[in-house]
C-alpha cells in the first residue's frame, strides 16, 4: 500500500461521470465501511479515521462529484442525486453489508442512501451531522451566514488564500494526504460545487421535517461536538438537541458527545469516530 488512504478505484455513474474512491482492505468478513464527507470536503477529510477503521474492516472513501478527483456534475447537486451517487459507489463495492459514516452535510446523504436500500445497510454513524430537527438551519440568519461564507470562500479561492483559512485541515496529517489537499481542496471549483449543493440543500432538507427518510431498524450512532467551534452557542445547542432526537429514532440509537471537539471531529478527535464505528461492526458482522 503506497498511500495512506489506499488504492484508487474509479466508478462510472449511469450518466457517465467518473467518481474517485480509495480503498483500504480490512481483515475478515466485517461489513464494509464507506465514508461520506461534509459539504465542501473530499475523501482527504477522513485521513485520520479511515486507517484506524481499516484495522477492523474494509474502509472506503470517495469524492463526491466536483470535489477531490471526481468529475463535476452538470445536472446539479440535489440530495437525491448525491444519495444516488453514493448508492452507485455501494453497488460497485457490493453486495454489502455496509456501515455508512457521514460528517456534517454528509449525514443526510447517507441517511437517504440507506433508506433507499436499507437491507444492505448494517449501521450508520453520523458525525456532527446537519439534521432537519435543528430549526435554526431554516431561519434567515443561518442562510445569510451560509451565503456570506460561500461568497467569501470564492474570493479567497480566487486569490489562493483559502488554504490559509483552513490550515487546520492540513495540520498533523500524513504527507501524502496534505499534498492531495493542497492540490485538490482549495481551488475555485470546490467553492462552485459547494455553492451548487447549497442552492437546494436546505430547502430539500426542510421537507424532511414532516417526512424524513425511513431507516427502519438500522442502528444509528450520532456523535456531537461539544464545543462551538465557530458556531454560536445557540446553534451548537440546537445541533446537539437535534442529534439527541435523531439517535432516539433508532431502536438501537446511540448519542455520543465528543468533549474536545467542535464541528471538525474527523480532524480533532478521530479516535472517537473510530471507536464508534468499530462498536457497530461486531454486532453487524
Amino acid at each position: 500500500m503506497t498511500h495512506t488512504q489506499g488504492e484508487s478505484e474509479w466508478i462510472t455513474t449511469s450518466d457517465g461521470r467518473r467518481l474517485h474512491a480509495m480503498v483500504l482492505p480490512g481483515p475478515g468478513d466485517a461489513p464494509t465501511v464507506v465514508f461520506e464527507a461534509g459539504a465542501a470536503a473530499s475523501r482527504s477529510s477522513w485521513a485520520k479515521v479511515q486507517p484506524g477503521v481499516a484495522r477492523h474492516a474494509r474502509a472506503i472513501v470517495y469524492d463526491r462529484s466536483g470535489l477531490g478527483r471526481s468529475a463535476a456534475d452538470p445536472n446539479g447537486r440535489t440530495l437525491p442525486r448525491m444519495a444516488d451517487d453514493l448508492n452507485t459507489v455501494l453497488d460497485h463495492f457490493g453486495p454489502g453489508p455496509f456501515v455508512l459514516v457521514g460528517h456534517s452535510a454528509g449525514g443526510p446523504i447517507v441517511r437517504l442512501a440507506a433508506a433507499t436500500r436499507p437491507k444492505r445497510i448494517a449501521g450508520l454513524v453520523l458525525v456532527d451531522p446537519t439534521d432537519e430537527a435543528a430549526e435554526v438551519l431554516f431561519g434567515r440568519g443561518f442562510r445569510t451566514i451560509e451565503r456570506i461564507m460561500i461568497n467569501s470562500g470564492a474570493v479567497l479561492a480566487r486569490f489562493g488564500l483559502l488554504k490559509a483559512v483552513f490550515g487546520m485541515l492540513l495540520r498533523d496529517g500524513p504527507d501524502d494526504v496534505r499534498r492531495d489537499l493542497e492540490r485538490e481542496g482549495f481551488h475555485p471549483g470546490v467553492v462552485r460545487t459547494q455553492r451548487e449543493q447549497a442552492r437546494t440543500f436546505l430547502d430539500e432538507l426542510s421537507t424532511w421535517r414532516g417526512n424524513s427518510p425511513d431507516l427502519g431498524a438500522i442502528p444509528v450512532t450520532v456523535i456531537s461536538g461539544a464545543l462551538s467551534g465557530g458556531m454560536t452557542a445557540a446553534t451548537r445547542a440546537a445541533a446537539i438537541a437535534s442529534h439527541t432526537r435523531r439517535a432516539a429514532t433508532s431502536p438501537s440509537g446511540r448519542h455520543v458527545i465528543a468533549r474536545k471537539s467542535g464541528h471538525y471531529l474527523p480532524v480533532t478527535e478521530p479516535h472517537v469516530i473510530i471507536d464508534e464505528i468499530t462498536a457497530v461492526l461486531p454486532a453487524s458482522g
